[in-house]
């Protein structure tokens, strides 16, 4: 008996669940279809009724977690200075990093930009650049709009913004890329909590002020 076409549905689902979980944490070339399939639960000659290859499955992979980005849903909300931070710092969070299929939290589209690095694949660094320019338009919007409302010491003049949200996702990515390569708990939180600080620096904000009455960083 052919399968329904609700149970192609729902084995495509699982397919695109478990390519996002392992595209986000190890990226394109760490993972093989042999290992999205394992996590799927499905067999490995199931993987070409859904998908032509490995690298249309990763392009479905990008769209799903743009779409779903918790950088999309958090950038609706307050526009306040410590919202800002606490958007930006929550991707330099090793739980984040070590995320798993334990973990709650959705990947977005910044989980391209720590995995991709230099990589050679054409699609690839297409989309890449589509998530670098999702941050950096988000990032543009918030701190003009804080501008406008004097909560940022600069003005708002576009090439302002453009580069105090270009050495932001600088700072962002680096720390996250060289956090992920040293094995040490230890040297990985200090060179997050530098980037934190860093970044605090870029947008004029006093770490004092923020953090009074918490007692860490957003």
């Amino acid at each position: 008996m052919p399968y329904s076409k609700d149970h192609k549905t729902r084995s495509k689902e699982r397919i695109l669940k478990a390519a996002t979980e392992l595209f986000s944490r190890y990226g394109f070339d760490k993972v093989s279809i042999g290992e999205i399939m394992k996590l799927a639960r499905m067999t490995h000659g199931a993987f070409y009724a859904h998908f032509e290859s490995k690298e249309t499955l990763y392009n479905a992979s990008f769209m799903e977690t743009l779409k779903n980005s918790r950088a999309a849903r958090l950038a609706k909300g307050p526009f306040s200075v410590k919202h800002l931070t606490a958007l930006v710092t929550d991707y330099l969070n090793l739980r984040d990093m070590a995320q798993s299929q334990h973990t709650a939290a959705s990947p977005g589209p910044e989980s391209v930009l720590f995995n991709e690095i230099g990589t050679s694949h054409h699609e690839i660094k297409k989309m890449y650049e589509a998530s670098y320019q999702h941050l950096k338009k988000m990032l543009e919007t918030r701190i003009t709009a804080l501008s406008r409302l004097n909560k940022l010491p600069f003005s708002s003049d576009r090439d302002i913004v453009a580069e105090k949200s270009r050495a932001i996702l600088a700072s962002l990515v680096g720390a996250v890329a060289i956090a992920k390569s040293i094995p040490h708990v230890e040297e990985q939180e200090s060179i997050l909590m530098a980037a934190q600080k860093q970044i605090l620096t870029i947008l004029g904000v006093n770490e004092y002020e923020l953090t009074k009455g918490t007692g860490k960083l957003p």
